[in-house]
């Protein structure tokens, strides 16, 4: 099995922070007998992630993406993971509630912001 590991984050691509994650995956992967066919690193851009896992998928039998799932407007990996597919993003109370209770275990306020955490595509 070939796997294809994105990375998204222009902090990533412009090299401000360094890509641990991906690293880690690679690992797992490899120690899973998953042979890690390419990494990509792209930026914050709808467009481009969408081309990046659209290609991904032409390339590997398995995509998996990190980073870009926070709440900030910059985090548009399920806008673009939702246009890959061709699907649109639909929201999930039970998500919501989940990203609630995580917070409330924190003793830490959600904001508004967190809600655009519970769309996924559909």
């Amino acid at each position: 099995m070939d796997a294809e590991i994105i990375a998204i984050g222009s902090e990533l691509l412009l090299g401000v922070t360094i890509d641990t994650n991906s690293a880690y995956i690679a690992r797992q992967l490899a120690a899973a007998g998953v042979n890690v066919y390419r990494k990509t690193v792209v930026g914050d851009n709808t467009e481009r992630i969408t081309a990046a896992i659209r290609e991904a998928l032409g390339r590997a039998d398995l995509v998996i993406c990190t980073g870009g799932l926070g709440p900030t407007l910059d985090d548009v990996t399920r806008e673009a993971v939702a246009a890959a597919f061709d699907r649109p993003l639909e929201f999930h109370q039970e998500l919501l509630d989940q990203i609630a209770a995580r917070f409330a275990a924190m003793n830490r306020p959600m904001s508004e912001s967190n809600r655009r955490q519970a769309y996924v595509p559909a």
